[in-house]
C-alpha cells in the first residue's frame, strides 16, 4: 500500500539529515583519534624488543575510519575529512606553541615538563602533519581506485592494500622526518640506521596487524553506517 504523499516526502526530506549526522559522527572520531594520537607519539616506548611511538595505541584506528570514510562517502567527503583534521592537528600544535612561550605562573612548578612533552618541536610537528597527509591521502586513493576497477566486491582487499600502501607512507615519513635524517634540518639527534629502520618496519608492521585483526569490525562498521544511509 502507497504511503500517503505528505508521509514520504517526509521520509525523503530525512535522507540528506541522517546521512549528514552519519558524516559527522564518522568524522568527529576521525579528528579526535589524530589529535590524542599526535600528544601520545611524542613519546618513543619499548615494548619487548620493539621500540614504538605512544601512536601506536590509537593511530591505527583512524585508519579504520579513514576506510569507513573513503567506502562509504567517497573521494571528496573524504579528502575534506583528511585537510579538516590536518588543520586542527596543525591548530594544536600551533596553541601548544604559543602556551609554551606565555610567562607560566610562579606557584606552577611544571613548565620545563610541558616544554618537554609538548613544547613546539619543529621536526616532530612536521613530521606528524606531514606523515598524516601522504598517509591517509594514499590510503583513500588506493580504496577508492580499486573500487571503482574491480567493483564493490572484495572490500577485504581494498581494506588492506589501502592500509599496506598508507600506513608503509605515513610510518616512512614520520620516521624520517621525527627521527631520521630528513629532519637533521630542524637540529637534535637521529636514530642510529637499525634502530630506524626497525622503528619503520615495526610500526609498519603493527598498524597493518592492527587493520586486518580489526577487519571483522571494521566489515560491521562500513554496514552500519551504509545501513543507516539505506534507511533514509
Amino acid at each position: 500500500m502507497a504511503l500517503p504523499a505528505f508521509e514520504t516526502t517526509h521520509k525523503l526530506s530525512l535522507v540528506p539529515k541522517i546521512r549528514e549526522n552519519s558524516y559527522a559522527i564518522t568524522l568527529a572520531l576521525f579528528c579526535s583519534l589524530l589529535l590524542i594520537s599526535n600528544v601520545a607519539a611524542t613519546k618513543l616506548i619499548v615494548v619487548g624488543p620493539l621500540t614504538l611511538d605512544g601512536g601506536f595505541i590509537l593511530f591505527p584506528l583512524t585508519y579504520i575510519l579513514g576506510d569507513v570514510l573513503a567506502e562509504v562517502f567517497g573521494w571528496q567527503l573524504t579528502r575534506r575529512a583528511i585537510f579538516l583534521s590536518f588543520a586542527l592537528a596543525a591548530l594544536m600544535s600551533l596553541t601548544f606553541w604559543a602556551v609554551d612561550l606565555m610567562a607560566a605562573s610562579p606557584d606552577w612548578p611544571l613548565q620545563e615538563a610541558w616544554h618537554s612533552v609538548l613544547g613546539f618541536v619543529p621536526r616532530i610537528v612536521v613530521a606528524s602533519l606531514l606523515a598524516y597527509l601522504a598517509g591517509q591521502l594514499l590510503n583513500a586513493v588506493v580504496l577508492v581506485r580499486i573500487r571503482e576497477r574491480w567493483g564493490p566486491k572484495r572490500l577485504g582487499v581494498r581494506l588492506i592494500a589501502s592500509t599496506v600502501v598508507g600506513e608503509f607512507a605515513d610510518t616512512c615519513v614520520f620516521g624520517l622526518i621525527a627521527f631520521g635524517p630528513l629532519g637533521a634540518i630542524f637540529g637534535g639527534d637521529s636514530l642510529d640506521f637499525a634502530t630506524l629502520v626497525n622503528y619503520v618496519l615495526v610500526g609498519w608492521g603493527w598498524k597493518t596487524l592492527v587493520e586486518v585483526v580489526f577487519l571483522p569490525v571494521t566489515y560491521r562498521v562500513i554496514a552500519f553506517v551504509r545501513g543507516k544511509d539505506a534507511a533514509q
